[in-house]
């Protein structure tokens, strides 16, 4: 054949371009330096502004955007936008971790997961923020990070408009619109979006908490928590709002208090249409709906909405009151109850109502005055239809139904349903 007949003059060609090379260095010339030329990158994503070399790369670049993931695992549905992707997921059903790390003896199926947690034995981050001097353990991340400083968010939720710089932001962030939670903990059956909020939640159950305080001894499960605990220490707040002035210990705080010079409140009730900026706001807010009370005080068996409210609540009966004022020495449980507090040394009321000029210490009773005004009463008697302003005048309301009656007057006996009332029934005395 031709092609055959032409392969031995291919060879010749080969060995006498051999043979020149061998002779130039021998003739004492110097070797050519070869200079790499800059790659070219003509062909350019509409979406992110990426580029790459070759058409191919581009078009399995767009699946991102287009949310097309063609592969599937027939075993738990997973989809990816690579063959590569799937066969390395399957090693996970298969249970094959062929990449083991020589100083610990852990295992990992890919050797880039391998790489990066080989770092974690040297604490090496050489690939560094030229803008703000962050340092990273992999490339990768460096690149991820960068997008903060171009403000470029690619990716935006459907829902709400929210946008973010990576995909696996964004897909966490759409499971809040679905309230689906597929990570369940097999002790406590306490849901989750991510399968690492599970991991970080088992370190409760195994009692481990290896992130230690070096000032107070004090152990936490995370090092996010250990970072907030350790700003108690020295009263910094590195993170400034703009727009009034207000500063926070954490970039997350300040970036849930920007939602509110925003005017945007992504999550809704169902129920009544009111509106939040922060998911646990409206989780909290649910529970109002329901009466569910889900955590209760062992000592005295009262029941709260959350769990941060019953470990304030135990302190009253511990007895420890760590917030004391400067002024007159008076303890609180709370450090709210503190503020509070210090305003009646000021006889400061800052908040006043623009219908009928009435002011108050707190922007609590504020709001709770405004009521008055738009003629809400939010907290209605189960057992009359009475409504009421506020929550503390339904409570004492429901006091005449149950014929309870907590104020006796000590000299004749009389008791009375409220302070108030018992108070004018004690002058009659005097």
């Amino acid at each position: 054949m031709k092609v055959e007949e032409e392969r031995p003059h291919l060879n010749e060609v080969e060995e006498k371009h051999q043979h020149q090379k061998a002779h130039d260095v021998t003739a004492g010339e110097k070797p050519l330096s070869i200079q790499m030329a800059e790659v070219k990158k003509p062909f350019t994503c509409s979406q992110c502004g990426n580029t790459f070399t070759c058409k191919g790369y581009l078009e399995k670049h767009m699946l991102i955007h287009a949310e097309i993931k063609p592969f599937s695992c027939s075993q738990c549905r997973k989809t990816f936008l690579r063959k590569e992707s799937l066969k390395k997921h399957m090693l996970i059903h298969a249970g094959i971790k062929p990449f083991t790390c020589s100083q610990c003896g852990k295992s990992f199926t890919q050797k880039t997961h391998l790489n990066d947690h080989l770092v974690t034995h040297t604490s090496e981050k050489p690939f560094t923020c030229p803008q703000c001097g962050n340092t990273f353990t992999r490339k990768g991340s460096l690149k991820k990070h960068m997008l903060i400083h171009t403000g470029i968010k690619p990716f935006t939720c459907s829902q709400c408009g929210m946008s973010f710089t990576q995909k696996r932001q964004l897909s966490h962030h759409v499971l809040i619109h679905t309230s689906e939670k597929p990570f369940t903990c097999s002790q406590c059956g306490k849901t989750f979006i991510r399968k690492g909020s599970l991991k970080k939640h088992m370190l409760i159950h195994a009692g481990i908490k290896p992130f230690t305080c070096s000032q107070c001894g004090k152990s936490f499960t995370q090092k996010t928590h250990l970072n907030d605990h350790l700003v108690t220490h020295t009263s910094e707040k590195p993170f400034t709002c703009p727009q009034c002035g207000n500063t926070f210990t954490r970039k997350g705080s300040l970036k849930k208090h920007m939602l509110i010079h925003t005017g945007i409140k992504p999550f809704t009730c169902s129920q009544c249409g009111k509106s939040f900026t922060q998911k646990r706001q409206l989780n909290d807010h649910v529970l109002i709906h329901t009466s569910k009370k889900p955590f209760i005080c062992p000592k005295c068996g009262k029941t709260f909405i959350r769990k941060e409210s019953l470990k304030k609540h135990m302190l009253i009966h511990a007895g420890i009151k760590p917030f004391t004022c400067s002024q007159c020495g008076k303890s609180f449980t709370q450090k709210t109850h503190l503020n509070d507090h210090l305003v009646t040394h000021t006889s400061e009321k800052p908040f006043t109502c623009p219908q009928c000029g009435n002011t108050f210490t707190r922007k609590g009773y504020f709001k709770t005055h405004m009521l008055i005004h738009a003629g809400i009463k939010p907290f209605t008697c189960s057992q009359c239809e009475n409504s009421f302003v506020c929550k503390g005048s339904l409570k004492k309301h429901m006091l005449i139904h149950s014929g309870i009656k907590p104020f006796t007057c000590s000299q004749c006996g009389s008791s009375f349903t409220c302070k108030k009332t018992f108070n004018i029934h004690v002058r009659i005395h005097t």
